[in-house]
């Protein structure tokens, strides 16, 4: 039986296989690869038959700090809504870009960062990272409309509370196609 040379793609695939093994080399591994996804998902308008409406609610959370306040949905502002994690790499990959749309839109849509996470863990990583953003931990199950299992889960909901937006996996928020979505609802 003849043996088989290992070649230079077959020796680096090995390579590759064995860091995701690693717990410290896994995660930005993982991060790297959603960044790349980035470069091809962008956020698209749900089809008129597949957008569900809220009924304007104030979402009840508990701020980093340790206040509890509510916050409004629907009611008259566009908002943005992000459930994610500090663990998860497709969180970490797409908060770039929901921190650049931050800061060009915070002040004209509510954005809810919605984590289950000890406030230590989730300040800790916005410090590191230095995103300045209105993270908030949830004091309420989500209503029917927003319930997804998995994370990132993120939303842009018009001033009516019409779901226009739902994309689960990283997404890059800051493309041109999300702004167009954002400025098109604000002029509603």
């Amino acid at each position: 039986m003849k043996k088989r040379k290992l070649s230079f793609g077959d020796v680096l695939l090995l390579v590759f296989l064995l860091l995701l093994l690693i717990p410290q080399t896994r995660k930005p591994i993982q991060v790297a690869l959603n960044q790349i996804k980035l470069q091809f998902f962008f956020p698209s308008v749900l089809e008129k038959e597949e957008r569900k409406v809220i009924q304007p609610f104030n979402y009840s959370v508990k701020t980093l700090d340790g206040k509890n306040i509510t916050l409004g949905v629907g009611k008259n502002k566009v908002t943005f809504i992000s459930y994610w994690a500090t663990w998860c790499p497709p969180c970490i990959a797409e908060m770039p870009s929901i921190h650049k749309l931050y800061n060009d839109y915070g002040d004209k849509v509510n954005f809810i960062l919605l984590t289950n996470e000890e406030p230590e863990v989730i300040t800790k990583f916005l410090h590191k990272k230095e995103f300045s953003l209105p993270v908030y931990i949830p004091k309420m199950s989500a209503p029917e409309a927003l319930f997804e299992k998995s994370i990132p889960t993120n939303y842009i909901i018009d001033k009516e509370g019409t779901i226009v937006v739902k994309e689960t996996g990283s997404t890059d928020w800051n493309s041109k196609n999300t702004r167009e979505i954002l400025e098109s609802l604000l002029l509603e």
